[in-house]
């Protein structure tokens, strides 16, 4: 019997596509397969194609698979030029080295003859079915073979969507893969370039930004653009003021609208008020009557969904695609990314209605509509996706308000474009006062169409037919002039924003909630009430200096010609090396241009930021002039020495001077950090944080990551065992709020609480010297250290605990006690152990994302792995497994 691999893009959706495949007969295993744990497989038997009777193992990936990144070479801020950027090579990297997904995915295909893509149906899915085929091309024969690989087109998690992509497989889309290639790279070279020399050239000078990461992003800026246009509209806004005819007429009276509107030069108004003012009688020129309309929605897509939900539920277009994403993988709604608001002409718009029917909440309306069912308006057929479309039924209670609001509108908006139109009588009175025109307009609702399921879109009130006869005269009640000023335009609101870039092709419509979330997260704008968008200071000085050196930096047009040369990619009209060559060398000539006029830029910052000399209070001292650096706190939070013009980057959060401790490689002043008390935190050595003194200590890593040999508060001297929990990290004794003592791991957030209140706590074991251990690492680098200080039970290093006597804790009242802190039972009512409080997230405000990759090479992106399995380490081995569980119990 064969095989058949089959990967899904996530974990759920692999799930219900097993379920669904299998009619339910399939069996899941989560095999321990290194550190991917998040994957199951599904395995059924079942028919394929004219193969017949077959195994199939569906399983899936969890995204992308691979990012493209710069080589190692070409990480460093500090030691490559951006510019180089333009031109280094890149590599494909793991987007999650820890999952291991490459390997995975090759270990499940295993044995296998076929392989079936079950990837979201859109460019990224095309790029993420090739990234699979490159990670299995040696398990399975002939991998890119039409005859061997098959792709999955669907666009519902539905019995007949799927069941019907199963039996009409496809093959993936190279060109539209490779076109995801070109923006990914583009994307990385154009932003690293421009975010790394911006970043370090202005926070190198200005201490007020309030930004980790000054980026710049062929998308995010023009988006970033928009807004700041509409700043600059409103600044520059001069009102003038109008003057305008109010008359009223008739019994009852009624107030009648000038045909004129109104007019910018007072003596002409006056003018024309006193002609009217010599009529004591208004002629009814005419009263007309007409039905009008107001016509249904078309068909829901991405972009109209997003717009909907900021202006009219309040949800941000990012948080709203996570809940559409979310709501797709369980099978309530269509796949919620498409650019096409017509349905197909073959799609059963009467199954869906039947599905609605039954519902609490508007299955009365499901039913009127199904009796009364009515052709949805014509739209645009983008080729990708039908629009987003309820699939299954769902109630109140299966959801949080948010999720809820959103599948309603979709429901509720699936029935408005079968509903009628919404038809009114409006009528309509002209009349005349000498040489000059008024008119009023009533309306009255016929039939409320669509609005009865779109109750948001009601009608109003009916309003009172106006009380004129055509040819009659009219009695003037009053005709005065009023004035009024005009007002400038209102900020951008995130549903006006979206549009904008619509028209003006800024991204995807998968990426559009992506470049506004960045804007905000940059502290370049922010949202207030109404969900405007404020440009900050910040973003603010940014486009005004790109529009100095360069406007279009930071036009949209720079973007969407590269985004129609991207589409010619996916249609193989365009090469790819062609059009990637050809963009990257207009972005450097624009690049080295920024550069050299960067101090047009320059001077708006100047005058909007304080220097860095004016910034900060002195804090500690820089270890090689010996004066006193200023800590300063806006983001990046970092410390400044104004001797030698050097910046140094601090974690986020509570920084202090650590008593009088000095690091023994350069002689800077120790700082201790914290989350709070009963937070993370550790001492560390602002020099070594930016620059690590060992090859397996990460950037941006405290002295508990630092594997010095002699210094009393690394993690050779202070390293008890590896972590309870994670896989790399180490528990390390913290002692910088002592009395309140605490191992902390070096990589997650756990944390023991421990003796309390004791004066003085040790690592057993006698230092090395650093020539001995150098050698013992040379000689016997597999060999651990200290063997007698270890405890015989679970390998962790003893510890050393001082009471004060009329304080002692132990139970005997003894003073001093050596032990595992682990296994001792005299330390056992003396532990407490729990998570950390912080959230992981809080570890460094050091710059580690750009626009798009601009992550890649920045500050932060230093190994992960390292110290805890650094040579000359004191942590010993991980407690038994017993102790684990007893441990772990306290961190779920």
């Amino acid at each position: 019997m064969k095989n058949v691999l089959m990967v899904a893009e996530k974990p759920s959706l692999a799930a219900s596509l097993a379920a669904i495949l299998s009619n339910g007969r399939c069996t899941a295993k989560r095999e321990r397969f290194a550190g991917n744990n998040g994957c199951s497989t599904h395995e059924w038997t079942g028919h394929f194609r004219n193969e017949g009777a077959v195994h199939f193992r569906m399983t899936s990936v969890c995204g992308h698979v691979m990012s493209l990144d710069f080589t190692s070479k070409y990480q460093s801020w500090d030691k490559v030029d951006p510019v180089e950027l333009f031109s280094c090579p890149t590599e494909k990297k793991e987007c999650s080295p820890k999952q291991q997904m490459r390997a995975f995915l090759a270990h499940e295909a295993r044995g296998c003859d076929y392989l079936v893509l079950w990837l979201d149906c859109d460019k990224e899915g095309e790029n993420i079915c090739y990234e699979v085929m490159d990670a299995v091309q040696h398990v399975i024969h002939n991998v890119y073979s039409h005859q061997v690989t098959y792709r999955a087109h669907f666009s519902a998690i539905t019995d007949k969507d799927i069941k019907g992509a199963m039996e009409s497989l496809g093959h993936p889309n190279e060109n539209e893969a490779k076109s995801v290639d070109a923006r990914q790279e583009l994307d990385l070279r154009i932003g690293c370039a421009f975010t790394r020399f911006q970043t370090k050239f202005f926070q190198g000078r200005y201490g007020d930004l309030d930004s980790s990461l000054i980026s710049y992003g062929p998308c995010q800026t023009p988006t970033l653009g928009f807004c700041v246009k509409r700043h600059d509209d409103i600044e520059t806004f001069k009102p003038e003021t109008f003057w305008y005819l109010q008359l009223t007429a008739g019994q009852p009276e009624v107030t009648l609208e000038w045909a004129r509107g109104r007019v910018f030069k007072k003596d002409i108004a006056i003018m024309l008020l006193n002609r009217v003012k010599e009529h004591k009688e208004a002629t009814v020129e005419s009263v007309s009557s007409k039905e009008s309309f107001k016509s249904k929605p078309q068909a829901l897509n991405t972009v109209e969904l997003m717009r909907i939900c900021s202006s009219g539920l309040g949800i941000g277009p990012f948080q709203a695609m996570q809940v559409a994403e979310r709501l797709y993988t369980q099978g309530y709604i269509s796949y919620p990314r498409t650019e096409t608001n017509q349905y197909p002409e073959n799609f059963d718009l009467h199954a869906v209605l039947r599905v609605l029917q039954p519902s609490s909440e508007f299955g009365d309306e499901a039913r009127a509509i199904a009796s009364d069912f009515q052709t949805p308006r014509k739209g645009k057929d983008a080729g990708d996706h039908p629009p987003i479309t309820p699939m299954k039924l769902a109630s109140r209670n299966d959801f949080d308000r948010d999720t809820w609001r959103v599948y309603d509108f979709i429901c509720r908006h699936f029935m408005g474009t079968v509903s009628r139109d919404l038809k009114y009588r409006t009528t309509t009175a002209k009349l005349r006062v000498g040489l000059e025109s008024f008119s009023c307009t009533a309306n009255v609702l016929l039939d409320a169409g669509f609005t009865k399921v779109m109750t948001w879109q009601a009608f109003g009130k009916d309003e009172p037919a106006p009380p004129f006869v055509q040819g009659s005269q009219v009695a003037i009640n009053e005709v005065r002039l009023a004035e009024s000023q005009t007002g400038p335009p209102d900020y951008l609101t995130e549903a006006e924003l979206i549009t904008l870039m619509e028209q003006h092709g800024i991204g995807t419509d998968a990426s559009i909630p992506v470049h506004i979330n960045n804007i905000c997260q940059r502290n370049y704008v922010r949202i207030e009430s109404g969900r405007k968008l404020i440009p900050t200071t910040l973003g603010i000085v940014l486009v005004h200096g790109y529009q100095k050196i360069d406007p279009e930096l930071v036009l949209p047009t720079m973007r969407s010609e590269v985004e129609r040369m991207l589409t010619l990619i996916a249609k193989g009209s365009a090469d790819f090396n062609d059009v990637r060559r050809h963009a990257t060398k207009i972005f450097k000539l624009k690049f080295m241009f920024f550069v050299q006029n960067i101090t047009s830029m320059d001077m708006l910052f100047e005058s909007s930021f304080s220097p860095l000399a004016e910034s900060g209070k002195a804090h500690s001292r820089c270890g090689k002039c010996r004066r006193y650096m200023k800590y300063i706190q806006t983001k990046p939070a970092r410390l400044y020495c104004s001797h030698c013009d050097e910046n140094y980057t601090l974690p986020n959060g509570n920084v202090k001077v650590y008593r009088e401790f000095k690091c023994p490689l350069d002689d800077f002043g120790l700082l201790a950090f914290s989350t709070g008390v009963k937070g993370r935190s550790y001492p560390f050595c602002p020099y070594c944080y930016n620059h690590p003194p060992f090859r397996d200590m990460p950037k941006f890593g405290g002295c508990n990551t630092c594997t010095h040999p002699t210094c009393p508060h690394s993690l050779n001297t202070l390293g008890i065992s590896t972590c309870v929990e994670c896989e790399t990290g180490v528990l390390v004794l913290d002692s910088t709020l002592s009395p309140s003592w605490k191992l902390g791991c070096n990589r997650c957030d756990v944390i023991i609480n421990c003796f309390k209140g004791a004066t003085k706590i040790s690592v057993e074991g006698k230092q090395c010297s650093i020539v001995s251990w150098f050698l013992l690492n040379l000689l016997t680098p597999s060999l651990s250290m200290h063997t007698e200080t270890k405890c015989n039970d679970c390998g962790a290093q003893l510890v050393n605990v001082v009471y004060k006597s009329d304080k002692s804790k132990f139970k005997d009242g003894s003073e001093e006690k050596t032990g595992c802190i682990f296994c001792s039972v005299e330390f056992s009512h003396l532990v407490e152990k729990h998570r950390a409080v912080a959230s992981r997230q809080v570890r460094s405000n050091a710059p580690r994302g750009g626009p798009n990759a601009a992550a890649a090479g920045g500050p932060g992106g230093g190994s992960a792995a390292g110290a805890g399995a650094g040579r000359g380490g004191r942590h010993g081995g991980r407690p038994p497994k017993d102790k684990m569980a007893q441990l772990a119990a306290y961190f779920v």
